[in-house]
């Protein structure tokens, strides 16, 4: 993927401040880069792969990427996060087609307020409908619905990830939803 990628940036980098200390060889900016960062990603590949383990593997070679492309970065053509966002789903998708079958046993279950734990148990039986449904839809269905709904990112900025148009995304979340509900009923009906 090439540095500063054609992705439109939309306002200032709000980690513009850590990408000058890096340049300039500040090494503890790096760090503060990876506490501010990490948890997202590692969601995101999570969600995406199924498995938090190689999740975290993805994570660590998006940072060392990040590290090495860092010197040639072009401030304002995009924002960090979002090319770091979208080496994070490209590092998965690549996963994904050397690794397939994927289980997603190892998600963590849904953390619930409830009380009882009845509700508990409903709460974990219906994540696990969710965890099983989202491996069944297609690559760019799942990544679609991580980067809208688990991310929650703005359709622009979820298409920017995906490197497609806003309008290619707002049709592809809408296929991604329709295939997901499909999904639900078919299962629930059994």
């Amino acid at each position: 993927m090439p540095i500063g990628a054609p992705i439109q940036s939309s306002g200032v980098d709000p980690d513009g401040d850590l990408i000058t200390r890096i340049i300039n060889g500040d090494k503890t900016a790096f760090a503060q880069l990876i506490d501010r960062r990490a948890p997202s990603l590692s969601a995101l590949a999570a969600q995406m792969l199924g498995d938090v383990h190689m999740a975290e593997d993805i994570v660590q070679t998006v940072f060392l990427k990040t590290w090495q492309m860092l010197p040639n970065w072009e401030p304002g053509r995009a924002k960090l996060m979002t090319w770091m966002r979208r080496v994070t789903v490209n590092q998965c998708l690549d996963n994904l087609r050397k690794s397939k079958p994927i289980y997603t046993d190892n998600l963590p279950d849904v953390v619930s307020d409830k009380d009882s734990p009845e509700a508990a148990l409903s709460d974990n039986l219906r994540s696990a409908q969710i965890r099983r449904i989202m491996a069944d839809l297609p690559d760019r269905q799942k990544m679609a619905l991580t980067l809208f709904y688990y991310q929650e990112l703005s359709l622009k900025e979820a298409a920017n990830v995906m490197d497609i148009s806003p309008d290619a995304f707002e049709s592809l979340i809408r296929r991604s939803r329709s295939a997901f509900k499909q999904k639900l009923q078919a299962e629930t009906l059994q």
